[in-house]
């Protein structure tokens, strides 16, 4: 088969277009001809280097993980899949054109969800989901503010606080407000907007996705006893608010979540842009493209 292999740290030209051995499904597997995947922020830190330190990658490496595609056969001990299936998921090494799959980590695409959409959703939506849910732990009734609303992890993340009953502020740009404006949201807060900030009363807990001095800023913002959660790591002044419980979220695969929010997808309530799709063959471009920024996913269609 033909995947993106990467053999040292660097630049998009890196990622090489090349001849590797078919995967096999091992037990608790299916192997998957994939239809695409995407471009996610850790794609690109990996292969740069910036992760080495507490993520180091043995090379020869194919990077990826969403996938969407059918599968070609089950292993032992899998079931509820059989060959043919439509199937959606995350995997280790997904930028290729097969791919072997947790059964665990995998669910049937729903009705009504194309085939090749379905593989911007998998790791954006579950870390949206688990960012609150395991991450804020915010209930009906309280309020929380998600930065990077309108990004692909916040839109999942305020889909996830709003069925869970919450008060959502999106704290986005300026220039994207009319954009939060249509996630349902009940305030929108103008992250760039030194005296918006200044005027945030308390509120329950943060939901980060972008870091920086706005969360620094944000962290006093935060009720004594309530939450900062975030997906790129605790703000700098993190221990000057000891009375705020700071939690930092890695996902982990979540089939339940997944399908709920692929469901919520096919149902309107959620969108998850798509700013490309292009050949897996152009990795290295899709990956550059995705790391100028944006709100849409890249998709590579194997």
């Amino acid at each position: 088969m033909k995947a993106i292999v990467l053999h040292e740290y660097g630049g998009p030209e890196k990622l090489k277009y090349e001849d590797v051995p078919d995967p096999v499904a091992g037990e608790g597997e299916v192997l998957v001809r994939v239809a695409a995947t995407s471009v996610n922020p850790i794609d690109y830190k990996l292969r740069s280097g910036s992760f080495k330190d507490f993520m180091p990658i043995e090379f020869p490496k194919i990077l990826g993980n969403d996938f969407s595609g059918i599968v070609r056969q089950v292993g032992a001990g899998v079931k509820g899949f059989a060959p043919g299936d439509k199937v959606m998921g995350v995997a280790d090494a997904s930028d290729a054109e097969v791919v072997a799959a947790k059964a665990d980590a995998t669910i049937l695409v729903p009705e009504g969800l194309d085939l090749i959409q379905a593989a911007s959703l998998p790791v954006v939506t579950m870390t949206g989901e688990q960012l609150i849910s395991k991450g804020t732990g915010i209930q009906s009734g309280q309020t929380v503010l998600i930065t990077g609303a309108a990004g692909n992890v916040g839109r999942a993340a305020v889909r996830t606080a709003k069925k869970a009953g919450a008060t959502v502020i999106a704290g986005v740009r300026k220039a994207q407000a009319k954009t939060a404006a249509e996630l349902g949201v009940d305030e929108i807060l103008a992250l760039d907007d030194a005296s918006a900030l200044e005027k945030l009363g308390f509120i329950d807990a943060v939901a980060d996705t972008v870091g920086g001095a706005t969360a620094e800023k944000l962290m006093g913002k935060v009720k004594p006893g309530g939450v900062f959660a975030s997906v790129v790591g605790p703000p700098a002044n993190a221990k000057m608010h000891p009375t705020v419980k700071v939690v930092a979220v890695v996902m982990h695969p979540d089939t339940t979540a997944l399908r709920s929010l692929a469901e919520d997808v096919v149902a309107g309530h959620l969108v998850i842009p798509i700013d490309r799709m292009v050949p897996l063959a152009e990795a290295g471009a899709a990956q550059a493209a995705a790391e100028k920024g944006g709100i849409g996913k890249v998709l590579l269609l194997a």
